[in-house]
């Protein structure tokens, strides 16, 4: 970055599990590695113990309030960590710290930095007043050009502004020959997966957002009447999962579908996928599941939106299809089961090596340091 040793602080509501958090974990490693302090404040979390590995100094902060009162109250917490630590920037990754990360930023005269991480709705003014200081930065980063795009025609600001830095993943965790041992059959047979037959896996929390929904009917309308939807994810309400069996049951497909929750290991996981699939029925900012897949060497099929898109090389790395459209979904999905093993292999290598030069956490990582250099030099 620079010669001198630089203190960077992060903002989070709590170190519970997600893409913000996990993004903010990578960025602290990379700060530390490079020789400098990575600071995060937040509240405790699942992730408290991921965050001190990667060699961040943890500032406890009641920071996932949305109380005004008490947002206003942690500008004055945010102040003394500041001053206390020293920090010469300040990047905030949630809108509720912030705003409290603004103020304080401003008082004490140093940079500002945001991560729009998501599209945000914005269904009215008191929301879109909520969301705007997530454009506040001296520099806002994007996790993708879907979402670098949104932000400029949302609020006018210049393309100047903004810095897109995509997700990564570890490609040396999401490898093929990483996956050791027996942890592809434990999940074989605890999901109750015939690995003779073909597998579509959708990995992602169990919500309409999802489009399980969408892959189901595209399961009914396949030539591959043999191939079993694995959905991978929790969080899903009971009205939503019967809703779903009871469309499948409608179909003829239930006996297809396997409902596993959440998974610890989605390498493993992938292993057991031929096909994986992101049929999410609205822009994705991301969409960090198909790179993934690619990095495992996956066929991968895609809605056309979104930060998915820019994730796949058409009929190189991948597949896309028009969102929300069953039929093109099936079409896709039997032309993917078609290949045989010597192509699915070569388009998995060249995916492979396609995420490894983009969409690497290293890659990640030197974009996200080079945006704070722009900064501080």
């Amino acid at each position: 970055m620079i010669d001198r040793r630089l203190a960077i602080l992060q903002v989070l509501p709590r170190l519970d599990m997600g893409g913000a958090e996990r993004v903010a974990i990578e960025t602290a490693e990379a700060v530390h590695m490079s020789g400098h302090r990575a600071l995060i404040a937040a509240e405790g979390g699942l992730l408290s113990s991921a965050a001190a590995r990667s060699g961040a100094e943890l500032v406890q902060l009641p920071l996932a309030t949305k109380n005004p009162l008490k947002i206003w109250r942690n500008i004055k917490r945010l102040e003394e960590a500041i001053e206390e630590n020293q920090v010469d920037l300040i990047h905030a990754h949630s809108r509720a710290p912030a705003w409290s990360a603004y103020y304080a930023a401003r008082r004490r005269n140093i940079p500002f930095v945001t991560t729009y991480h998501g599209a945000y709705g914005e269904k009215s003014a008191l929301k879109r007043r909520y969301n705007e200081v997530m454009a506040y930065g001296d520099l806002i980063v994007a996790p993708s050009h879907f979402i670098a795009g949104l932000v400029i025609h949302r609020y006018g600001l210049l393309p100047d502004k903004l810095r897109v830095v995509h997700g990564g993943v570890n490609v040396e965790t999401f490898d093929q020959a990483a996956v050791l041992g027996d942890r592809v059959a434990r999940l074989s047979k605890a999901w109750r997966v015939d690995v003779s037959a073909p597998v579509i896996m959708l990995p992602g929390r169990l919500t309409s957002l999802k489009g399980q929904k969408l892959l189901i009917t595209a399961l009914a309308q396949m030539r591959h009447q043999e191939a079993l939807a694995v959905f991978v994810g929790g969080g899903g309400r009971p009205a939503y999962v019967n809703k779903l069996l009871a469309e499948a049951r409608r179909l003829g497909v239930e006996g297809r579908l396997r409902f596993t929750g959440p998974c610890d290991d989605m390498p493993a996981a992938m292993m057991l996928a031929d096909v994986v699939v992101n049929a999410s029925t609205s822009p994705e900012s991301f969409g960090l599941t198909i790179v993934e897949a690619q990095a495992m060497g996956r066929v991968v099929i895609a809605a056309d939106h979104g930060g998915a898109k820019e994730t796949i090389l058409p009929d190189e790395t991948g597949y896309l299809f028009p969102p929300g459209n069953a039929e093109a979904l099936a079409a896709a999905l039997d032309a993917a089961l078609d290949m045989d093993a010597t192509q699915r292999i070569a388009q998995g290598q060249v995916a492979r090596a396609h995420v490894a030069r983009h969409f690497s956490t290293q890659a990640m990582q030197v974009r996200m340091l080079d945006v704070y250099a722009e900064l501080l030099v």
